[in-house]
């Protein structure tokens, strides 16, 4: 399948939890991270086209807010191709505040891998 990012993903260096918004359960954590998207490791297969209300906790490190809180939406899911029990999918940021998209910018900045 043709590569169709227009933006470049880093491989994220940190276990960083992406959690429900509205029950606060685990939905996954972040591999990768890009400025408009990012590609979770979740547990189960996800819906493609499906938007999502999420959240990330914070560290003290990143700012005085508890947590950051967006919408995205799933653009594709498949199965790990090294652990089968594992699924990666792959989300498009589509609604995020201006000062919690500030956050998550340096999330990228302070955890991303180096290219």
């Amino acid at each position: 399948m043709p590569e169709k990012r227009t933006v470049p993903r880093k491989k994220f260096n940190m276990y960083l939890r992406v959690l429900e918004d509205d029950t606060g359960a685990i939905y996954g954590h972040m591999v990768e991270v890009s400025k408009t998207g990012f590609r979770l490791e979740t547990v189960g297969p996800q819906p493609v086209g499906k938007e999502y209300y999420l959240r990330i906790e914070l560290t003290p490190d990143l700012g005085t807010m508890p947590y950051i809180v967006f919408i995205a939406k799933s653009k594709w899911c498949e199965m790990d191709k090294i652990q089968p029990n594992l699924f990666q999918v792959g989300f498009e940021l589509v609604e995020i505040l201006p000062e919690d998209k500030e956050v998550f910018l340096r999330i990228i900045d302070k955890y991303a891998a180096r290219s």
